[in-house]
């Protein structure tokens, strides 16, 4: 096994903790990397321009990526919450719950 692979394995086992964490976010870590590397080796704005750019991106999908988590965490636990109480005392007698794909409140 090579050594990056090796890193990568371990970073997973550390990232365990995370449940939003995936291959893809694996994928996005690496990226950084080889443009903080790029950018090591030759100091250059162009360098510099792409390594602030790459960290936006994974930033961005590592915080959208949470945010998904979290929300289906409260959905989840909604839905579980609405299933073991009243319709009546948990919303309100005037609205009532369509289930599909989300949870739509209509009044």
């Amino acid at each position: 096994m090579s050594s990056s692979a090796k890193e990568s394995l371990d970073l997973h086992e550390l990232k365990q903790n995370k449940p939003w964490f995936d291959e893809e976010c694996l994928g996005f870590l690496d990226q950084r990397k080889r443009a903080k590397m790029q950018w090591m080796q030759d100091p250059s704005q162009s360098n510099v321009d792409i390594l602030n750019t790459v960290r936006r991106e994974v930033s961005r999908h590592f915080r959208d990526k949470k945010k998904r988590h979290i929300g289906e965490l409260k959905l989840r636990n909604l839905k579980l919450t609405v299933r073991s109480k009243t319709l009546g005392t948990c919303i309100g007698a005037s609205m009532t719950l369509r289930w599909g794909t989300s949870l739509d409140v209509i009044q």
